[in-house]
């Protein structure tokens, strides 16, 4: 029979039916000895041992695999912030949507918490980033009606839950599927950030084909493995001016004519974002010199 693995513990592996069983299984010698790591969201073919035992005899094609999280078969990344408490972190941010750009991954940002937001930065940044070419939902995780608007984008699909922690990841997992039964955990009063409250990436079936995975948060993420003239074609607000750049693989940093300095001082493309993407740009540069 098939499934998906929507854990792994302690070389165990959690495999749903895509119904309403999950069998613990060990994976068969064979991955070891070819170097293949089975990964939560692969699709597998298992033999059943007895009961709700058994084994991973193969793992099915899988559609894409990320690093970091460590996961395979993703629809979508939800990528959730904060509005407020704590305050969005920009640049990490656009390094969580570059990165799901890069790993080909399609992006929902929803925006948190957007009932303690006093200063509508809430829409403000909804505004910035839906003109650069993102679907935006602001909501409270609190609230139902909010929801139904995420419910509305995960059925369906697989979606990993991504951002930093205290964003109020945990506490969406578990409105959406009350089983999962996540710890939650507030905001450090101290340091104004989240603890960390998911330890491993796991699956949560939420209906027949949607499953829901939330990740471990993240403090800081590095873009790597990355050639920096691809970078730009990661953040689509930039492609309809690059037209205008004087010269051929421009890299719109240190150029006099460039299409995309230029819509930045004319306020059509966002300064921070910009700012952003120059400090990745500097640091995949860089990394690639050493």
């Amino acid at each position: 029979m098939t499934g998906k693995i929507i854990k792994g513990v302690g070389g165990f592996y959690y495999v749903h039916d895509r119904v309403s069983k999950v069998y613990e299984c060990r994976a068969r010698g064979v991955f070891r000895n070819l170097g293949i790591k089975p990964l939560v969201g692969d699709d597998v073919e298992i033999e059943i041992l007895s009961g709700t035992e058994g084994n991973v005899t193969k793992i099915l094609p899988r559609k894409n695999a990320l690093i970091r999280p460590a996961v395979a078969n993703i629809d979508q990344a939800m990528v959730v912030f904060a509005a407020a408490d704590p305050k969005p972190n920009r640049n990490l941010l656009d390094r969580f949507l570059v990165t799901m750009g890069y790993q080909g991954v399609p992006v929902v940002l929803c925006i948190n918490k957007a009932d303690l937001d006093q200063e509508e930065q809430a829409r403000k940044l909804a505004e910035i980033y839906e003109k650069a070419g993102y679907e935006v939902l602001l909501i409270s995780a609190l609230h139902d009606e909010d929801l139904e608007q995420v419910r509305s984008r995960l059925h369906g699909k697989t979606t990993a839950l991504a951002g930093p922690s205290g964003v109020g990841k945990s506490t969406l997992t578990n409105r959406i599927q009350p089983e999962a039964s996540m710890e939650t955990g507030a905001v450090s009063e101290k340091i104004r950030r989240g603890r960390h409250t998911t330890r491993h990436s796991e699956l949560f079936f939420v209906e027949p084909d949607t499953f829901l995975m939330d990740t471990p948060g993240f403090s800081s993420i590095f873009v790597d493995d990355m050639e920096p003239g691809k970078l730009a074609a990661l953040f689509p607000e930039f492609e309809s001016f690059v037209p205008q750049c004087r010269f051929l693989g421009c890299a719109h940093v240190g150029e006099r004519e460039c299409g995309i300095k230029d819509a930045v001082n004319r306020g059509e493309i966002d300064k921070e974002r910009y700012e952003n993407y120059r400090l990745i740009y500097e640091e995949l540069k860089n990394k690639r010199r050493y």
